[in-house]
């Protein structure tokens, strides 16, 4: 189980995510804008980043949605591969049938 302080951290960081995803498409679409003056594009740079760096999608991390685990995260379930072996061989998860050979 992860700490409880990286899991509000996470969900904090997923918070200020979609606050400011209107806004930074806006800057980055005027940064971006070759036809616009270099003194606006400029600007648009700054107010960029007078954001907060944690507004970034890029400083997401997926985690187990059960336990908080970052590593070994599948993203079609959701899930860590513990839990989701777990889930499986107790016969939680539809279609997921436990190999043997």
């Amino acid at each position: 189980m992860a700490k409880k302080s990286m899991i509000e951290r996470e969900k904090k960081r997923e918070r200020l995510v979609k606050k400011y995803a209107a806004k930074r498409a806006a800057l980055k679409e005027i940064i971006n804008d070759e036809s616009k003056p270099m003194e606006e594009r400029f600007r648009a740079t700054l107010k960029l980043a007078e954001l907060p760096r944690n507004s970034s999608p890029t400083r997401l991390h997926n985690r187990c949605q059960l336990t908080g685990r970052p590593h070994a995260y599948y993203r079609k379930l959701k899930l860590s591969r513990i839990m989701l072996r777990d889930l499986g061989s107790n016969g939680q998860i539809p279609g997921l049938v436990k190999s043997s050979w």
